[in-house]
């Protein structure tokens, strides 16, 4: 879409909550940009470590980017909020791209319009919110794509562009993922029923899993659930296992082509102390856009009364979406049996257990 505006002869922004998000947005569209062969002269506001290291990209100060856009030396600008919210930037393009929408707040949103003539939201909203830092007045978290939405999962055809295919998941994925999160209408792009894990045990074809690890009075770290990710890795690796991508090639799995993530640092901790080193782990905040052949989801804590920061941080939806959907072939939910035996006090509390209680009889048990 930001070629072929360039193509046309628009002036196009690019802006998203972080420099890594802009950066890897702006990589894709130099890409796009040499495979059509148009000219592409862009300039970034970021700094050497978080900047786009693509030649098309010049990565300047604010003065630079207002210069460029003003002398037609660019065609397109990316910086953060900070740089569109300025009022020396009013009306600098014709376009602005905002990229993860879903995290950037409806006030920030507001704030850099006045920049553009119109403005593109993109994102998933079903994926996780914007970081809070603070206290903030009722409604302050709301991002722009819930203001449009108003409680749908999904947008409606007079507002915007749904996307109904995933490029990542297999089919027995897609099918959990699609029917809790985006009302059914999300579907696998036909290769990815190429995909699958070639092993010997429990693990090997597609799909979920559940991996029940029996232990108590553990919150925010469980020794008891690394142990079991540890026994499952070894045993992959172990045996000389294989993966299968959607071009039909079937390639070594490595350590590499794994991924383990949790709802807790202090559980992410323990994974790389108690893992391979080189193992990917982190939480879930960490690992969106990201994606493996295969995905540990541990989920540490013992009970829902033991959950730290509530059934709510536990057992949110986008948290869970966010961990299920970043599996090409296999995804595994590592968790206490009694996490599935909750006492809802509220409709908000069914909701959230009703997920977890669907991916326990869509999976298979190991």
């Amino acid at each position: 879409m930001i070629v072929e505006l360039v193509k046309r002869g628009r002036c196009v922004g690019i802006t998203a909550t972080n420099h890594k998000v802009i950066s890897h947005l702006l990589d894709g569209v130099c890409k796009v940009a040499r495979e059509a062969g148009v000219p592409l002269r862009a300039v970034q506001k970021a700094n050497e470590t978080d900047g786009c290291e693509d030649p098309m990209v010049t990565l300047v100060e604010n003065a630079g980017v207002i210069g460029a856009l003003a002398s037609g030396q660019a065609q397109v600008a990316a910086g953060t909020p900070w740089l569109w919210a300025r009022s020396d930037m009013r009306g600098s393009v014709d376009v602005l791209f905002v990229d993860e929408a879903g995290q950037m707040s409806l006030a920030n949103v507001l704030a850099i319009s006045p920049a553009a003539t119109s403005s593109v939201l993109l994102g998933d909203p079903q994926q996780l919110d914007q970081p809070q830092k603070g206290i903030h007045p009722l409604g302050a978290e709301g991002s722009a794509f819930d203001h449009l939405l108003q409680g749908r999962a999904t947008i409606t055809a007079d507002q915007g562009l749904f996307l109904t295919e995933t490029q990542r998941l297999h089919p027995d994925i897609c099918r959990f993922t699609s029917e809790l999160f985006y009302d059914g209408r999300l579907a696998p792009r036909a290769e990815n029923l190429r995909q699958r894990l070639n092993t010997k045990g429990p693990l090997d074809g597609t799909g979920l899993r559940f991996a029940p690890v029996v232990h108590s009075g553990r919150q925010s770290e469980s020794p008891e659930e690394v142990e079991r990710i540890s026994q499952l890795i070894d045993h992959l690796l172990g045996q000389g296992s294989t993966w299968t991508n959607r071009k039909g090639e079937t390639l070594s799995l490595k350590l590499q082509n794994l991924l383990v993530v949790a709802p807790y640092n202090a559980q992410v901790a323990a994974l790389r102390k108690g893992l391979p080193t080189g193992t990917r782990v982190g939480t879930v905040d960490k690992f969106q856009g990201q994606e493996a052949p295969v995905v540990f989801y541990s989920m540490t804590t013992s009970t829902p009364e033991d959950a730290p920061r509530g059934m709510d941080f536990l057992y949110n939806l986008n948290r869970l979406n966010v961990a299920v959907s970043r599996a090409r072939c296999v995804a595994v939910l590592v968790a206490s049996p009694e996490l599935f035996q909750v006492e809802c006090k509220n409709p908000r509390q069914i909701m959230l257990a009703n997920a977890f209680c669907r991916y326990l009889e869509m999976a298979q048990m190991i």
